[in-house]
């Protein structure tokens, strides 16, 4: 007889969920990722125009340039200001997600484990059932020499 799992159908919806949520969270931690390489380049970029601004502060230069290269720094402050916000909002949905990730696994593990049990349980009696038969069958041999 083979073995049959009554709560199969919550095992793969437990499983199923575990990799949904999974995957959400993957997807978060790739944003996150993506937020702060852009602040890593934000950060570049503003330590370019200040160097290139110090060198041209090293000659007179008109004056709707410094403008210019004020704007650029304000511009790119903001910016990476919009960024830190959103990668600190972003840690929060991960850390949220994470959460609800560890009591998906936990769901999951709880009846694969209960599957796992049930199986070698059933394996172990399947095992005892043979041995019972070829132990019938080398008696039964035994009686009849």
């Amino acid at each position: 007889m083979s073995f049959r799992f009554p709560l199969a159908a919550v095992l793969m919806v437990r499983e199923n969920a575990e990799k949904r949520e999974e995957q959400a969270l993957q997807k978060i931690q790739l944003e996150v990722a993506r937020i702060a390489n852009q602040i890593a380049e934000l950060n570049a970029a503003l330590a370019q125009v200040r160097v290139i601004r110090e060198k041209a502060l090293q000659t007179p230069i008109p004056a709707a340039d410094l403008h210019s290269f004020l704007h650029r720094l304000q511009s790119l402050a903001e910016a990476k200001k919009t960024c830190v916000h959103r990668l600190q909002a972003l840690e929060l949905e991960r850390d949220r997600q994470m959460k609800v990730y560890q009591a998906a696994h936990r769901d999951h593990e709880t009846i694969a484990d209960m599957f796992n049990e049930q199986r070698d349980a059933h394996e172990q009696e399947q095992s005892k059932s043979e041995q019972k038969h070829l132990d019938d069958i080398f008696v039964a041999r035994r009686q009849r020499s």
